[in-house]
């Protein structure tokens, strides 16, 4: 008979027959937030994070669009994206259950800066989005699980910690500037002005005015570079907006209008569309 390990083992248990998600922010890697959840027809909206977003799928499929190329993953892949990158996702043949963490820049630094011993100059960044490394995607599991059970502060927080460190050695590199243009100026100026008044109603128009392009060339170029539209950007950093406050211990009533969002349905269908989670949710951890 044929040994296989939990991982393995994993890969083919069946999926739950609900959609079920756990979230948390972990105190021993300062409140970074975690994720295990299983979706079954829940689909993301194009989004990115301040933070990382590092992951695993553990049993089924899921199909992803990141810096404008979609391809699916399953067990043994890693998801590697980097904070302000754009991606979505959504569940093939059937769903998929996958584990998540969120941790940001000042984190990923530290680490890397006390595995090395000396400091770190530059940005971390990983070249590829999704990426097939089954040890890795393993031993992320287990670490992951390792979290999620609670136990020992040492004993939770070494193997995460070794795991974070071996990405960035077999996968990441210091990110690179992209060399300027005009069209990229004009397209970062308007996402710099809508970051500054995502509250308010910003037009179309007035947004061309501010990059100087007209508004079918600013759609396209924005697009282009960013790989989401000016709206759907405005959403997400909303939403972004949305989430520190929540932490703070917001109202989500009270935050819906904050962001400019038109009322509460209107936010908490948003934010569950690139979150996974209702705006209760996510407050109540």
């Amino acid at each position: 008979m044929q040994n296989i390990s939990q991982e393995q083992a994993a890969d083919h248990m069946p999926l739950a027959q609900a959609e079920t998600t756990r979230f948390w922010r972990d105190t021993r890697f300062g409140g970074m937030e975690c994720l295990t959840a299983t979706f079954l027809t829940h689909e993301f909206a194009p989004h990115a994070h301040d933070t990382f977003s590092i992951g695993a799928i553990e049993s089924g499929s899921q199909v992803a669009t990141i810096r404008g190329t979609r391809e699916a993953s399953g067990p043994g892949d890693l998801y590697l994206i980097n904070p302000g990158e754009t991606h979505d996702g959504a569940p093939s043949r059937g769903g998929y259950r996958y584990r998540m963490i969120y941790p940001d820049l000042s984190l990923f630094r530290e680490i890397l800066e006390d595995v090395t011993g000396k400091p770190f100059h530059g940005t971390p960044a990983f070249g590829r989005q999704i990426l097939h490394d089954r040890k890795l995607a393993d031993a992320f599991h287990e670490a992951h699980r390792t979290l999620e059970e609670g136990g020992g502060a040492l004993e939770t927080s070494q193997p995460m910690f070794l795991v974070l460190d071996a990405m960035f050695r077999r996968h990441g590199s210091s990110i690179l500037v992209p060399t300027d243009t005009a069209e990229r100026s004009a397209v970062r100026r308007a996402r710099d002005y809508l970051v500054e008044r995502y509250a308010t109603d910003v037009g179309l128009e007035e947004l061309a005015a501010v990059a100087g392009l007209s508004r079918a060339h600013l759609i396209r170029a924005f697009a282009k570079e960013f790989h989401i539209t000016p709206h759907s950007f405005l959403t997400d950093i909303r939403i972004r907006a949305a989430r520190r406050r929540l932490r703070e211990g917001g109202l989500p009533a009270e935050i819906a209008l904050e962001c400019g969002f038109a009322d509460q349905a209107h936010f908490t269908r948003h934010f569950k569309a690139r979150t996974g989670l209702t705006p209760g949710q996510y407050r109540a951890r």
